[in-house]
């Protein structure tokens, strides 16, 4: 058995994960992030990823405290994409730097949207039919009725995402096959090997993972452990004949607060050509939960049939994608405002809750830590040589290929 000092042990390899890996670093603490499986293979990679301003969130025309809390994200992402913000993102693949959200024609529908247009007033534009993008102008040439929004939402490759974070800080982000947190310390297996960790803090950024860590850390018995929640859904990706792609909510004519279908497409290199994935969300995956697949796969048809007739089905590839949302638990499983930081002495239990809401959680991480530990000051020699690297995996989608 072994054992080295860090000042702090952040793990799981997610977006949380390296975000605050990347934060802490950058702020001069001595850190190390550890990771059970293969960087992103949870939430992240299953995310779509959309950063998001909270429209979706209003658009029953009240600013909720989600959306109050989520409006600034994506000028902080965006800062971040052009290298002037806290993190440097120039290398990350933007899909689409526009995201919309249509409006199929029903009276509801659109009185829906023009209320949440009026609730985050200057975050959303109705579009000409001269402005759409080309995915919709093959609506108006249909005929198809609806109307167009433009948010200031934007789409990232979740993939190129976790590379440029992980590419940063490589030589301090190692896998093992167990991870076992204790006061002050974490206990790592790899094969035959331990290796003990003594750490001034620990971050949990498992996102799912996290229940299990928490179950297992030696714990005071006075320590108030946070609970988790977990939030189904039953995500769509098919691969269609169809050279467009599209990234966009679907209103309907529920009174619910979930976008009938939410879109977004990513790309799938062949040896041939570049083709896209469509990815499908909103209230198709959230009312899917528990249905067999090929039910679920005939419900994803029949909307995009229904909602983009221009775009042909036939011969489609179809997968289902399950994927537990972790969030810490709230009453009556609503959704979390903001990022989530417990503080259980010298371990933080962290969920981003939302993909967007990362530099919050960056920002209330480094707040903890900097109230007990003073930066390094300097680079200290890599740690865990012992233990493998943790490799990148791969799109849950790309199955399709």
């Amino acid at each position: 058995m072994s054992e080295q000092q860090v000042q702090v042990a952040i793990v799981g390899g997610g977006i949380a994960g390296l975000w605050v890996l990347n934060r802490l670093q950058k702020a001069g603490y001595d850190c190390v992030l550890v990771e059970q499986g293969k960087i992103g293979q949870g939430q992240t990679l299953a995310s779509q990823g959309i950063i998001h301003g909270g429209l979706k969130y209003a658009l029953n025309g009240v600013l909720s405290p989600a959306s109050s809390a989520i409006a600034d994200m994506p000028d902080r992402w965006r800062s971040c994409l052009d290298g002037t913000g806290e993190l440097d993102l120039r290398n990350v693949r933007v899909l689409s730097p526009n995201y919309y959200m249509w409006s199929d024609g029903s009276v509801r529908s659109r009185f829906k949207t023009f209320l949440g247009s009026k609730a985050l007033r200057g975050r959303i534009d109705a579009l000409k039919p001269d402005d759409y993008p080309a995915f919709f102008q093959q609506a108006t040439s249909g005929g198809t009725r609806g109307t167009l929004y433009q948010l200031t939402d934007f789409v990232v490759d979740t993939p190129s995402l976790l590379e440029s974070l992980a590419s940063a800080h490589s030589d301090r982000i190692r896998q093992c096959q167990r991870i076992e947190p204790g006061d002050k310390l974490l206990r790592l297996t790899e094969g035959d090997e331990q290796t003990v960790l003594r750490c001034r803090m620990t971050i949990l950024c498992a996102g799912a993972g996290n229940e299990a860590l928490l179950a297992s850390w030696s714990a005071a018995p006075q320590v108030n452990k946070p609970a988790m929640q977990r939030r189904p859904l039953h995500m769509v990706a098919v691969r269609l004949d169809h050279p467009l792609p599209a990234y966009v909510h679907c209103v309907g004519d529920s009174f619910g607060m979930t976008p009938r279908l939410t879109v977004t497409c990513h790309p799938v290199k062949t040896p041939e050509t570049n083709e896209w994935v469509w990815y499908l969300g909103g209230e198709l995956a959230e009312s899917g939960v528990g249905l067999p697949d090929t039910q679920q796969h005939q419900r994803a048809e029949q909307e995009l049939n229904r909602l983009f007739p221009w775009v042909n089905t036939s011969g489609a590839n179809w997968q289902s994608i399950h994927v537990d949302r972790a969030e810490p638990a709230i009453a009556d499983l609503r959704r979390p405002d903001t990022a989530h930081v417990s503080r259980c002495g010298s371990l933080l239990v962290c969920w981003p809750t939302k993909l967007t809401l990362c530099p919050d959680l960056g920002d209330t991480v480094l707040k903890h830590v900097s109230e007990s530990l003073t930066p390094a000051g300097q680079d200290a020699a890599p740690l865990l040589q012992s233990l493998p690297a943790a490799s990148l995996a791969s799109a849950p989608w790309e199955a399709l290929r």
